[in-house]
């Protein structure tokens, strides 16, 4: 219920009580029965409501039943979110997967959409206006969802051709998952230096970033902010954001950023993990980024010991590695952007010496921009150098690096 207050707060609206419901089922007509449902108008009337918001989803039946009752505007869940979303999304993209969502959760429901529509029985001579109506609403929106669809489709194109030019430089990419208002975005601006909005409201960010960042070996990776997770995330919300979410599938290494400072913290990272695992992500190696540590300087607990709390509630990658840090603060960050170092798998650092022309500053760049200079001298019309590099900047100055040689025996006595 405090999250439900927390998204309603993020749509504009200010909440005045909150109910909870306790049935062994719920039921068919109204979710809450009748007796509850009369003690929700009454307090509706009372607080001069003008909506009424439901936890879980409602189907068309007891969405017309419960408007009827207390006759004022009511959302679920799943259009609550819906609502956050259309208001957050800025891009093209963003504002289509919305769409989509939407019409594909109207859809079905157009038959419950009020007495306005009177229809008539079935058979030859019987079909009344408001059949048509219904009949004329339904095909527009079948028509809207496959121009979406097709647009969607064109978008998730165009995004494999980006994905396959950016792979053909060899920068790894690092996506950040994690519960909504769990900080992935002041943590993004933080190791970027990037600029995206960050908000205490829930689902403050929603189209993707994505922005370079230089880890401690020089290396460069690619790191995208995404959106975030929550329970009971909408189906219609993951197949319309398919093409947003394949960049999370198609990242390197996973930034789950967990708010280490909620006491549901274990909870909310494993529905993380479970929207991870629906859209195949699974797999991909994570770092556990516990933030928000700044909030628990009293704390008697430290933090390798909630880092194994968290872990020890879920049933999530055991051998997941965690980082205290601060995105507010900045503590941990260093350690952070080491960790993400030895975790990425692409493009692993060596120990090379080189011999590079001293004329050729393109290369001497080169060196400088995306390696880890340990030692350097000029001897004449060359420069030598010791450095940690990157395979695929190895593979580039092959012609130039000089192999150790052997070391000499030392004569016997």
């Amino acid at each position: 219920m405090e999250e439900l207050q927390a998204l309603a707060e993020s749509a504009g609206a200010r909440v005045e009580e909150t109910i909870i419901q306790s049935r062994p089922a719920p039921d068919a007509a109204t979710l809450i029965g009748s007796g509850k449902l009369d003690e929700l108008r009454r307090l509706a009337e009372f607080h001069e409501a003008g909506l009424v918001l439901f936890d879980s989803e409602l189907t068309p039946t007891q969405l017309r039943n419960i408007e009827r009752a207390l006759d004022c505007k009511v959302l679920d869940r799943t259009q609550l979110i819906l609502d956050i979303f259309a208001r957050r999304a800025r891009t093209r993209e963003g504002q289509l997967q919305v769409e989509l969502a939407q019409l594909n959760y109207l859809l079905p429901r157009l038959t419950g959409r009020g007495a306005e529509m009177s229809r008539l029985g079935g058979g030859i001579g019987t079909r009344g206006p408001g059949e048509t109506q219904l009949e004329t609403d339904r095909r527009r929106i079948y028509r809207r969802i496959k121009k979406l669809s097709d647009e969607l489709e064109s978008v998730r194109s165009g995004r494999g051709t980006q994905r396959r030019q950016r792979q053909s430089v060899p920068l790894a990419t690092i996506a950040l998952v994690g519960y909504t208002n769990a900080g992935k975005s002041t943590l993004f601006n933080r190791l970027t230096g990037a600029e995206v909005l960050a908000d205490a409201r829930m689902f403050a960010t929603l189209d993707p970033t994505v922005r370079h960042v230089a880890l401690p070996s020089r290396r460069k990776v690619l790191m995208s902010d995404t959106v975030g997770f929550i329970r009971s995330l909408p189906t219609t919300l993951v197949k319309a954001f398919r093409a947003t979410l394949e960049e999370v599938t198609e990242a390197s290494l996973l930034l789950h950023v967990v708010d280490a400072s909620s006491p549901y913290a274990p909870h909310q990272t494993a529905h993380v993990l479970k929207v991870l695992a629906e859209i195949g992500a699974a797999q991909t190696r994570q770092i556990l980024a516990l933030n928000k540590m700044d909030l628990l300087a009293g704390s008697e607990e430290g933090s390798e010991s909630l880092a194994q709390r968290i872990l020890g509630e879920i049933r999530g990658p055991a051998a997941a590695r965690a980082v205290p840090v601060s995105a507010r603060t900045g503590a941990g960050i260093e350690a952070l952007l080491a960790a993400i170092d030895e975790e990425l798998p692409l493009d692993p650092i060596s120990r090379v010496r080189f011999r590079i022309p001293a004329g050729d500053g393109s290369l001497i760049h080169l060196v400088h921009e995306h390696a880890k200079v340990l030692s350097s001298r000029y001897r004449g019309q060359v420069w030598e150098v010791e450095a940690e590099v990157p395979e695929s900047i190895q593979r580039r100055l092959s012609r130039y690096s000089v192999k150790s040689a052997p070391a000499k025996k030392r004569p016997s006595q």
